[in-house]
């Protein structure tokens, strides 16, 4: 008589999920076309990343379990540009100045509120 092998039990789920690197990812739409087609990197988005990144680090929030402010092509979201997207949450945000940066950071970066008057509406796309 042959003995089958003993099988191992099985190991505990894990009661939680892995923690996340950093706890948001804010993307900004710095696309730009050159055939005159509307574009996030037209309407200031460079400049709205630069405002961001420079808050976050002011902050304290940037680096791992934090913030991470990231460079993107496009979101194919132009008509509504210029965008970003907060990741975990998939939150997106249209914006037109240096206040509407410093609210999103303040607002939902800092305390994880979101700022519902700077929401891209969901039909608004390419």
């Amino acid at each position: 008589m042959t003995s089958s092998p003993a099988t191992a039990p099985a190991a505990p789920e894990a009661e939680h999920a892995p923690a996340s690197y950093y706890k948001h990812h804010i993307f900004f739409c710095l696309n730009e076309r050159a055939n005159g087609e509307n574009a996030c990197g037209h309407h200031g988005a460079q400049q709205a990343f630069d405002r961001c990144k420079a808050q976050v680090k002011a902050a304290g929030l940037a680096g791992p379990g934090g913030v991470r402010v990231n460079k993107a092509g496009c979101l194919d979201r132009c008509a509504a540009g210029p965008v970003a997207v907060v990741y975990p949450e998939s939150v997106w945000y249209s914006f037109v100045d240096v206040q509407d940066i410093d609210e999103i950071v303040s607002s939902h970066l800092k305390q994880g509120q979101v700022v519902e008057r700077l929401l891209t509406p969901p039909q608004l796309g390419r």
